[in-house]
């Protein structure tokens, strides 16, 4: 059944690069491993899945001691300050850096362990009062504020976009963060890059990938409804 649901993503992914006149290469896949079992992520690993996404710290570490050692762990969910000590080996990637405070703490652990450690800043594309993450108008700004962190690299943004049957009511926001990478982008500010966009996840990643998304984070769509 998971490399049933597996092989759908990919050729659903395939299908809207082509439509966009990307090639596949350019969307890295993330499952999103959050609350299911190192066994059910061994099948999806066989299947060639190495990107997996968890909303904690705790999952990561126990995970990472049952599965092999190539799999690139992403943090995607709220990361709180007094928890980056105990990811900061183990991350390939923080999706959600959504304060100064919590990139300095950050920067500080990286500097322990002699890593630059690759972050993404989550961006509250639609302003809900529910999510986290900087407004908009405010991202260059803070990305400024971080240049001096030198034991970080920003490689980009990421957003979750609201729940929402349609996912075209989504492609506004996907516009408007596809737009504020190139905007950022063009400020060449030092040890910024913007080569990911970390958006859509199993209700929307087909429209987030027309509109420019470079990550995808697919949870239900791979290993079915979380209980």
């Amino acid at each position: 059944m998971l490399e049933e649901r597996y092989r759908q993503v990919e050729e659903r992914i395939a299908e809207a690069c082509a439509r966009a006149g990307r090639k596949r290469e350019e969307v890295t896949l993330i499952a999103v491993s959050k609350t299911k079992p190192a066994a059910m992520i061994s099948e999806l690993y066989a299947c060639g899945v190495r990107n997996f996404g968890e909303n904690k710290v705790q999952e990561i570490c126990e995970k990472k001691e049952q599965l092999p050692s190539d799999i690139q762990w992403h943090m995607i969910g709220h990361l709180q300050r007094n928890k980056v000590r105990h990811i900061i080996r183990d991350a390939a990637l923080i999706h959600s850096v959504d304060s100064y405070r919590l990139a300095e703490e950050i920067n500080i652990q990286a500097k322990k362990i002699r890593r630059i450690v690759p972050i993404l800043i989550e961006i509250n594309i639609a302003k809900e009062a529910s999510k986290f993450g900087i407004a908009p108008e405010d991202a260059k700004q803070f990305i400024e504020e971080m240049m001096h962190l030198d034991n970080l690299k920003i490689r980009g943004l990421m957003a979750i976009a609201p729940y929402t049957e349609d996912s075209e009511e989504n492609r506004p926001y996907f516009q408007k963060m596809k737009q504020l990478s190139v905007d950022i982008a063009r400020e060449n500010i030092d040890n910024v890059s913007m080569d990911i966009l970390s958006m859509g996840m199993t209700g929307d990643y087909i429209t987030a990938i027309e509109e420019g998304a470079t990550m995808v984070r697919v949870g239900t769509g791979l290993f079915g409804a979380r209980k």
